[in-house]
């Protein structure tokens, strides 16, 4: 019997997204179960191994209703809360959006945990949370803590309920704090929308805010891999680490980058002004001292995560080898 069934079962809400899918592999490759509970509003099917073993089961369900799911939550010793509205600019649009797709579903999901005895909580957070800091590298002790936008709110709030489940009732949680994550089958994000807007006028791409927007961006095999190890080795009630690159790129080497994997003749024009949209964070870096010291550090630069994803969705595309 290996290590991963005698711990038991892991639960992965959020599991058929473009992050939960390779949490989902890594833990499969551990040799234990896995129970995926996902609404599929952004996650699909296709993004889960083929069905093999018989380790890997999904639950389709709203977190919202636990009656749909609980028994995913039978003889389980970790959570991995991967779930969230995947959309920041609906949020703006739909104030319960994030309410009940973040804060509702969180608590939901804690309950099941605490109900079910399951010791260990692992959450993606985001780097959103500091709102717009003035201290770059921003560090996790970094505060006050002021979100811009109703999806940092709802992370900030469900960071609260994780610490508050673990202070008492005795779980340990693990909130990582994620840079922009950029991978394969991801459908949100400013590659993503570049590359749509290009599919639509391959003239033109037009870029919110002024291009000077800079920020990290971390591969999700390297997010997916801060998360494994740094939750085997911090060892409080609850935990926070900065998850992201050592570096930072901007809008405009992103945009650029992406015109040129579509030939190089479409013309870039900036929509203008700081933000690209209300809620927006225009500069993000942050601080991983804390995660380096535990042992782990990000394989690639922004720049080179870029360039793997641009590849990656041309390949999607059918535009690549």
């Amino acid at each position: 019997m290996t290590e991963g069934d005698r711990a038991g079962p892991w639960v992965v809400t959020g599991g058929a997204g473009a992050i939960g899918s390779v949490v989902v592999q890594e833990l499969l490759a551990r040799g234990g179960e896995v129970r995926v509970i996902d609404n599929l509003a952004s996650g699909q099917r296709g993004n889960l191994p083929a069905p093999g073993s018989g380790r890997l089961s999904l639950t389709v369900a709203d977190l919202k209703e636990p009656a749909r799911y609980a028994a995913a939550f039978d003889g389980a010793h970790e959570l991995w809360h991967l779930a969230a509205n995947g959309d920041i600019r609906k949020g703006s649009e739909d104030p319960r959006l994030d309410l009940e797709n973040g804060i509702l579903a969180t608590f939901a999901a804690l309950e099941e945990a605490r109900r079910h005895d399951v010791p260990r909580v692992i959450y993606s957070s985001s780097s959103v949370v500091y709102g717009f800091p003035t201290v770059l590298p921003t560090p996790e002790s970094y505060g006050p803590l002021e979100p811009e936008s109703l999806y940092a709110g709802a992370k900030l709030a469900s960071e609260g309920l994780c610490s508050a489940f673990a202070h008492t009732y005795g779980l340990r949680v693990f909130l990582f704090r994620f840079a922009n994550i950029v991978g394969p089958h991801m459908s949100r994000g400013v590659l993503f929308d570049l590359f749509e807007k290009l599919a639509k006028d391959p003239t033109r791409l037009e870029v919110l805010g002024d291009g000077r927007q800079a920020k990290s961006y971390l591969r999700t095999e390297d997010c997916v891999a801060g998360m494994l190890l740094l939750s085997e080795r911090a060892t409080e009630p609850v935990n926070i680490f900065n998850l992201g690159a050592a570096d930072q790129i901007s809008v405009r080497e992103i945009a650029e980058k992406v015109v040129r994997a579509h030939g190089g003749t479409a013309k870039i024009e900036y929509a203008g002004g700081e933000r690209g949209w209300v809620g927006d964070v225009p500069k993000q870096f942050l601080a991983i001292d804390r995660a380096v010291r535990l042992g782990w550090k990000p394989r690639w630069s922004s720049a080179e995560a870029i360039d793997r994803t641009i590849a990656d969705l041309l390949r999607e595309r059918g535009r690549g080898p």
